[in-house]
């Protein structure tokens, strides 16, 4: 079954009431006792909201009146002599002085020392990628070729000059 307590113990008594009509004594006292069981649920769970709420409630009263009491003590203080100097002040803790003077707190505004700025290696070009080969044609490409061993030296030759 769903709903509120309430909606339960309705809905029982009603089930009891239907089987009673109908001549089943048994189902009748059953649904009667579901009824009754949650009857006594309620009851308590209604006794705790209102110790919950009889508790609240003296907590406020509590401390309205520490409030109340506050306000007659400032209210007294302010009538008598109206002078703020004679209330209690608060208590001044020495601080030491940082290396800079009195600030507490370093700004990045105040900070004159600028970070030094890192030097980044180049980035390398991307190779293109090499096309998978035949096994016996990787070994063809591993050796250069006449031409390429012409070409090699051909480029070499002009650095050599200079």
């Amino acid at each position: 079954m769903r709903g509120t307590p309430q909606q339960i113990i309705e809905k029982y008594n009603q089930l009891a009431r239907d089987a009673h009509l109908s001549g089943d004594r048994v189902a009748a006292e059953n649904f009667q006792q579901h009824a009754e069981h949650y009857l006594r649920l309620l009851g308590v769970a209604q006794k705790e909201q209102e110790a919950r709420r009889e508790e609240q409630e003296r907590q406020n009263r509590e401390r309205q009146a520490d409030r109340d009491r506050e306000r007659a003590k400032r209210q007294e203080r302010e009538a008598a002599g109206g002078d703020p100097g004679d209330s209690p002040q608060p208590e001044i803790v020495d601080v030491p002085e940082s290396e800079e003077g009195s600030e507490l707190v370093q700004t990045p505004e105040s900070a004159s020392e600028e970070k030094p700025k890192r030097n980044r290696k180049p980035h390398k070009p991307k190779e293109a990628p090499v096309a998978q080969e035949q096994p016996d044609q990787q070994a063809a490409v591993s050796e250069p070729s006449p031409v390429q061993q012409s070409n090699a030296d051909s480029s070499d030759a002009p650095e050599a000059a200079e």
